[in-house]
């Protein structure tokens, strides 16, 4: 028998117990839907992530005071290394630890800042922001946030400021523009320039910031933010910061009194547990599958048993072992394509919408990319699904005695 014949016969199987294969192919719609909508969520989250990342700049290097055991969200921040060394003093950042690191040829520029929520005021509305403060010299060369309107900070500043877009447009009833005078713990500061970007920080010159923030001491930092030659080179550099640290800094290894990390260190750090989360998910969605393809297997059986004298008048007539086992897995398989296609459409289709419902967690702000990759994937899945489900009652149609068939009732 041939393939359009057997095929032919495998669709009209389909067609004439539509209930059955209908709410079998539902089975698979939502297990492929499931998969379509999760691996696009994903690769949206990825491509956002890398954006964002990329925007940070691969290399630049945060040194902060205080050394980090473990990293990430839980990692320890203590006065030294593994709390071997008890001390009453605070541990900061300081000139000296400028000095040194300005003598690394793997350093490029070297931003010095320090960080305090202080109040601001803007006609007469008050509000509480995070204030920066930075060398103007190096901090725009330094910096990946881009200028919306105005400039950047300039060697010659001293009262003036730059402010976040969120703070410009919408933190007080009325907009801050560019050249606006605004009042920070009692001192007023001109805008020169607004951040194209969402947040409500303000940026000043780091000796005008002494002044606006009374905790804070000259010559101390909160951080170091160092941008480096050779971003290919950024684990050999960090190293040879770390090394020059300590020995200006008179620690070891084990007494390690700073931290050292880049954004690098952050991206990877997010794109693995983003993979762990997307691969959870997609375990969740692979039951709905598990389930369709019993689903199929279900069918199928009931479809041998419904078909068993059918089968016998095909073998009288010539039809081979080979020619049944065809007929019954081309029948799993069309059941397969359909729901891969529909189910390819309607996770399409959810794919546009789950951005917007988990539009709550940071990491889920971006588009959905719904790729070729994916969906080739998804309808392979479901025909290969389709057909192992089907493997089974096939073979076993296929090896039915013509004359047990004719009699079966």
């Amino acid at each position: 028998m041939k393939l359009n014949k057997c095929s032919k016969h495998a669709f009209n199987m389909v067609l004439h117990s539509k209930l059955r294969s209908w709410l079998t192919i539902t089975g698979i719609v939502i297990g492929v839907a499931a998969v379509i909508a999760i691996v696009s969520i994903g690769d949206g989250m990825q491509q956002s992530l890398n954006a964002q990342m990329n925007a940070l700049g691969g290399d630049i290097v945060t040194i902060t005071p205080g050394f980090e055991r473990g990293g990430g969200m839980f990692g320890y921040r203590g006065g030294g290394g593994g709390g071997a060394q008890a001390t009453t003093n605070q541990i900061v950042l300081g000139r000296s630890d400028v000095q040194a690191l300005k003598g690394l040829p793997d350093i490029l520029l070297i931003d010095t800042n320090i960080r305090e929520s202080v109040n601001i005021s803007y006609l007469g509305k008050t509000g509480k922001v995070s204030v920066t403060g930075v060398d103007q010299k190096v901090w725009s060369q330094i910096t990946t946030t881009t200028i919306l309107t105005g400039r950047m900070l300039d060697s010659a500043d001293q009262n003036v400021i730059v402010i976040g877009g969120n703070l410009a447009s919408s933190y007080f009833s009325q907009p801050v523009g560019i050249n606006k005078m605004v009042t920070i713990n009692g001192g007023s500061f001109r805008v020169v320039g607004i951040l194209d970007d969402q947040t409500t920080s303000v940026y000043m010159p780091i000796q005008m910031a002494y002044q606006v923030m009374p905790d804070k001491t000259n010559d101390i930092y909160d951080t170091l933010v160092v941008k480096i030659r050779d971003q290919n080179q950024l684990d050999e550099s960090i190293a040879n910061i770390q090394n020059k640290l300590m020995i200006s800094r008179h620690v070891t290894q084990n007494k390690m009194d700073f931290s050292v990390t880049s954004r690098k260190e952050m991206q990877q750090a997010r794109a693995a547990t983003m993979s762990s989360m997307s691969n959870f998910l997609l375990a969740i969605a692979a039951v709905s599958l598990i389930v369709g393809s019993i689903g199929i297997a279900n069918t199928m059986f009931t479809s041998v048993l419904e078909k068993t004298k059918e089968i016998g008048i095909m073998k009288a007539i010539g039809a081979r072992n080979p020619d049944i086992l065809l007929i019954f897995l081309f029948n799993a398989a069309f059941i397969g394509l359909v729901g891969g296609i529909l189910g390819i459409i309607l996770g399409t289709i959810l794919s546009g919408f789950m951005p917007a419902l988990m539009g709550g967690l940071p990491m889920a702000r971006g588009t959905a990319i719904v790729s070729l990759n994916s969906i080739i994937m998804a309808l392979s899945v479901s025909v290969i699904v389709g057909i192992l489900a089907g493997i089974i009652p096939a073979y076993q149609a296929s090896k039915l005695k013509p004359v047990d068939a004719l009699r079966y009732e």
